[in-house]
């Protein structure tokens, strides 16, 4: 859903009142939005007596808010790291924002470059500051040897820590962290069930391949069409030149279109949604009309329902895995100094959003 400018501007307020004083471009590159919209949203809450204004800056009317201090816990804030850009993590964050802030404690968000090893300097800084209590993180890791790589040194990082929409490989040191993500399998499983139930048969999934939602849903794709028996065929495409692993090498493979011709297929699963919103257009231009002659199913559902149709589309509950994030975090804070207790990684099901990109398999007119 389209965030508000009502919603947009408590986001401002939020930043500005847990840092104290926060520059207007500083604003807008958190928030992802233009410095003239952060500025007006600055100003509209200036006049409306929420803040204050400086030059170049906003600053907050209330004191910086701390942590509750139980016991011996000397630190209250909670660092949140995220990669730089990445506007399916905003909601994630709000939740994990909203629900921290209710309990008292303060809130710093880190972007992170997007460049291999980027989150370990980001965390080693904010860390350096001396007043962290605890990490909420979810590491870019655009490949499996980046993941590796920075497995053992955030597995020892020395503040209660959790992952957010990441699933540490099996046996690796974050195996024994906390963690909250997506069902994934599931989301690509409701996916390939709502098209086979409008009688497609001939599916393809056009997907990114750089990040662990990726590799996740590509493996979810591969299983469950090989063991569905009402699907024929099944392969995988990049979703865009850029959405490898490797974002420097332009894909060489044949278009969404192509494969689509090729393959007869009439069913599409699109990861994600900016992505799948562009796909929609190139389908289009190439004489595939979704939904006439093919039916599309997006994964993120951050955009999905503003494209043209509104595309059917995967909705995992990010606000909900921040706010269970923060629980776990907050929950862990509470034990500090007594027994930690196992780890816990819990997994929250996306749902489907039916819109207007897809139909009955009958109703497809197959022109192209």
């Amino acid at each position: 859903m389209r965030e508000t400018g009502a919603d947009r501007r408590q986001r401002v307020l939020a930043v500005v009142e847990a840092r104290g004083e926060v520059r207007v471009t500083d604003l807008a590159a958190e928030l992802e939005v233009s410095v003239i919209t952060a500025r007006r949203d600055v100003e509209d809450l200036a006049r409306a007596g929420r803040l204050r204004r400086g030059h170049g800056v906003a600053r907050s009317l209330v004191p910086v808010r701390q942590a509750p201090v139980p016991g011996e816990r000397a630190a209250g804030v909670v660092a949140l790291v995220v990669p730089e850009r990445h506007a399916y993590l905003n909601e994630v964050v709000h939740g994990a924002r909203v629900a921290l802030e209710e309990a008292g404690l303060r809130i710093v968000l880190h972007p992170a470059p997007q460049v291999a090893g980027a989150e370990r300097p980001v965390v080693e800084g904010a860390l350096a500051e001396g007043d962290v209590c605890g990490l909420l993180i979810a590491p870019r890791w655009r490949t499996v040897d980046v993941e590796a790589a920075d497995d053992r040194w955030l597995a020892a990082v020395d503040v209660p820590l959790v992952l957010l929409e990441r699933r540490p490989a099996p046996g690796s040191a974050l195996h024994a962290r906390d963690s909250v993500c997506t069902d994934h399998w599931f989301g690509m499983h409701l996916a390939v069930t709502h098209l086979t139930a409008l009688g497609h048969r001939r599916l393809v999934l056009a997907a990114r391949d750089d990040s662990p939602t990726a590799r996740a849903l590509r493996a979810a794709f591969a299983e469950i069409c090989a063991a569905h028996a009402d699907v024929e065929d099944a392969v995988v495409v990049l979703s865009a030149p850029d959405a490898g692993a490797d974002p420097t090498a332009a894909a060489d493979g044949p278009s969404l279109a192509d494969v689509v011709r090729e393959r007869g297929a009439t069913g599409v699963v699109m990861h994600g949604d900016v992505d799948a919103l562009m796909l929609v257009r190139q389908l289009g231009e190439a004489g595939i009309a979704v939904p006439r002659d093919c039916s599309a199913v997006a994964y993120d559902d951050v955009v999905a329902a503003l494209g043209s149709p509104p595309l059917t589309a995967v909705a995992p509950a990010k606000a909900e895995v921040g706010r269970l994030a923060a629980g776990l975090l907050l929950e862990r804070l509470e034990r500090l100094g007594a027994e930690a207790g196992p780890a816990r990684r819990i997994t929250v099901l996306p749902e489907l959003k039916v819109r207007a990109s897809t139909r009955s398999f009958d109703r497809v007119e197959r022109k192209y």
